[in-house]
């Protein structure tokens, strides 16, 4: 529903909000150490979370409070969980260098691909497509296609560490943010994912890492915006073409 929203944390569990009205939905329980990432399917009841106790669980809101699945064979925290389009397949990244496919219904592993210092932060599948994109503590975007498990693009290098990613929903383009300190790095960064490593355009202005960077919804006649969260303590919008700020810092 567009009335909730989920979110996880440090106290372990993932938590069900309805934004319009204030309130505590569900609560669910089954983490043993911090959530680091939540993600639902669009159009289902389903929630999947990952955690620093090395798995994914999923959970259904008309299911009770027990997880329905269970996702377990990374040995480090898994930063990066994504859904294929079908809701078939579920990508899941850790530290442990690890990129793994697995089959949802029977919360098998499909298929394992591990890369030296390849320490995940965050993964994304490329709407209508067979593409992830993931970024890494090396400091490095990979594209994988799902069928092979083989990365098929990788952009260049950026400075400083690429934190999280996300893809328009038309499958263009590709948004990274990066981490940094005074001013230095900090930045988000736009990507054609057309034309694989050609960089667009950046938004600068944060003072410290920028920890998210997502792609807004575009309504009818509307411009196509980006947001961007930083450890600064700020939420920036921005113009995804001239990355001209379109709402002043909080």
């Amino acid at each position: 529903s567009p009335d909730l929203c989920v979110s996880g944390g440090s106290d372990q569990a993932v938590v069900v909000y309805d934004w319009k009205q204030g309130q505590l939905c569900q609560s669910f329980q089954g983490h043993n150490r911090e959530v680091t990432k939540v993600v639902c399917y669009p159009g289902s009841t389903w929630i999947f979370s990952a955690s620093r106790d090395k798995t994914v669980l999923m959970w259904d809101l008309n299911q009770g409070d027990e997880p329905i699945q269970e996702f377990c064979g990374h040995e480090l925290v898994v930063n990066g969980i994504a859904i294929s389009p079908d809701g078939r397949k579920l990508c899941t990244g850790s530290r442990d260098n690890w990129m793994c496919l697995w089959d949802i219904e029977s919360a098998k592993c499909e298929h394992r691909h591990n890369i030296s210092r390849n320490l995940v932060t965050h993964v994304c599948w490329v709407p209508a497509s067979f593409s992830v994109v993931q970024t890494s503590e090396d400091k490095t975007i990979r594209v994988w296609d799902s069928r092979s498990w083989q990365v098929t693009n990788t952009f260049p290098a950026k400075q400083y560490i690429q934190t999280h990613c996300d893809v328009s929903p038309n499958g263009n383009y590709l948004v990274s943010s990066s981490n940094g300190f005074g001013g230095q790095g900090c930045e988000a960064t736009l990507w054609d994912l057309r034309q694989p490593g050609c960089k667009v355009v950046e938004y600068r202005g944060h003072l410290q890492t920028t920890a998210c960077c997502t792609f807004l919804p575009v309504f009818s006649g509307g411009l196509a915006r980006i947001a961007t969260s930083s450890h600064d303590c700020s939420v920036k919008i921005w113009d995804q073409n001239t990355a001209g700020r379109t709402v002043a810092p909080g």
